[in-house]
């Protein structure tokens, strides 16, 4: 069974219920639907389509909603501007002049936190340029690095401390939507301080959602502030895009490690994106260099990998997948399982003992009844080297864990509140689907009281005699 887990976002290339259908059998766990692009009425359609599908092939599958957040963008051009090294761009508060080299910007209270001397980068940091000149309404800016500036691009400020939330208004018109049709996992753009996470729990809170909540690792102040993020937060994703305009692309790599591996510590999922495979957009081969990177994201310990333009709008989108599956598989030969068990807390000691366990009597799977999913994310937290079946009657609890490393949900359809009639339950139809075999060791955990959060107390090891014994009861 593969570990680490494939995050896809859908688009014009792969939006179709057949499409859905065949990326699930590739080996997709998560569909993202980024909300800076497209429709309330197109993101509805499509998650639609994401639980047909799924019921269809059989398979679980979570939905990630991407919210826009505050991306800074010039203004609409109606042509492009010709820039050169030590030009004046000129940044308003509401004039557009593309003969004057003149634009505003989607967030024009920006103006008022710029100050001469700090870099200004767009269109991903292809042009950069510093601040010259400040004045109420504007600020002239000198191009050092040129190319053509074209309508609606990107604009980066490494170095600035800007007085606008996370948060936007359309973000909050997001979230309740995303609420209203079920969404899984939510990430959350450009995240600065823990203070942007508890904004989106109070949000979803009032429609009545409870997804699991991504903090995007994009900006310099979210580095600064990564523990605090990661304690406030569900899980991470390292995006790398912004993340190499704000830092220098060369600090990427270092920053990428230390920060998954600081979250694989607290026990929070990771998820690492941006370019991973990005020649597949229109070639059928990936580099060697992307398959190194890849390799790496597996190494590092991300719980999932993502693509993103490869899968919206690439030519080869399967072979994409099956690209990424196929080196995640072949890494994964090599990872190191069996991650530090040594001063755990009491929230972790069962999960770390089962590990430990698991380590000396190598078990074909680890099994863990849950029901809102953390004993389950606590056991993927120590990457053992089993796989890990996890039981719950919750199947919005099974969905948000498609993200986590290791895990293999079943759904138990009703609910029960014994632990010896929950376990026969499961053994019965565990066997029948042959998820488990009977002529095979398991490590088992479960809460007693059965049902309860933060319950897990209680380690079995099944075998072929135990398992006889308790389905004869």
């Amino acid at each position: 069974m593969r570990k680490t887990k494939i995050v896809v976002t859908l688009g014009p290339a792969t939006d179709s219920l057949k499409m859905i259908e065949k990326l699930i059998k590739k080996g997709v766990n998560v569909f993202r639907l980024n909300f800076s692009h497209a429709t309330h009425e197109y993101h509805q359609e499509v998650a639609k389509r994401i639980r047909k599908a799924s019921q269809n092939v059989n398979k679980e599958v979570a939905i990630l909603q991407d919210i826009a957040g505050p991306k800074i963008r010039i203004s609409h051009l109606k042509k492009p501007i010709e820039l050169k090294a030590g030009d004046i761009l000129t940044l308003t508060k509401d004039k557009v002049d593309e003969d004057k080299k003149i634009v505003s910007l989607s967030y024009p209270i920006i103006i008022d936190s710029l100050k001469v001397g700090e870099p200004v980068y767009f269109s991903d940091g292809t042009i950069r340029a510093k601040v010259v000149e400040k004045n109420p309404d504007e600020v002239k800016c000198e191009i050092i690095v040129a190319q053509t500036l074209q309508s609606k691009k990107g604009m980066n400020l490494p170095k600035s401390k800007l007085a606008i939330k996370s948060i936007t208004q359309k973000d909050k018109e997001d979230l309740a939507f995303g609420a209203k049709i079920g969404v899984d996992i939510v990430a959350l753009s450009f995240v600065s301080n823990k203070e942007d996470i508890q904004d989106a729990k109070d949000i979803l809170e009032q429609h009545n959602s409870n997804p699991l909540i991504f903090a995007k690792i994009e900006k310099k102040e979210a580095i600064e502030n990564i523990k605090s993020i990661l304690k406030a937060a569900d899980g991470i994703m390292v995006a790398r895009g912004d993340l190499g305009v704000e830092l220098g692309l060369k600090k990427v790599p270092l920053i990428q490690k230390k920060i998954i591996a600081l979250a694989l510590k607290m026990g929070k999922p990771t998820i690492t994106a941006t370019q991973m495979l990005t020649s597949m957009i229109n070639s059928h081969y990936p580099t060697r260099a992307e398959i190194s990177d890849v390799a790496n994201a597996v190494l590092d310990g991300s719980d999932a990998v993502m693509l993103s333009d490869e899968t919206t709008i690439g030519k080869y989108p399967l072979s994409a997948v099956e690209v990424l599956n196929e080196t995640i598989i072949e890494t994964e030969k090599a990872y190191p399982y069996f991650q530090d068990t040594d001063h755990v807390s009491s929230d972790d000691s069962i999960a770390a003992a089962v590990t430990t366990l698991a380590k000396n009597i190598k078990p074909d799977a680890l099994i863990a009844f849950t029901r809102a999913g953390r004993s389950a994310i606590s056991m993927a937290k120590f990457r053992p080297k089993a796989k890990i079946l996890v039981s719950s009657y919750d199947l919005k609890t099974l969905r948000k864990l498609q993200v986590v490393w290791g895990i293999e949900g079943i759904y138990l359809s009703h609910k029960l509140n014994d632990a010896d009639e929950l376990i026969k339950s499961f053994l019965t139809w565990a066997l029948k689907k042959k998820h488990i075999n009977k002529n095979k060791k398991y490590v088992l955990t479960i809460g007693s009281p059965i049902n309860v959060k933060h319950s897990t107390n209680d380690i079995r090891i099944l075998e072929k005699e135990s398992m006889e014994y308790i389905l004869a009861k």
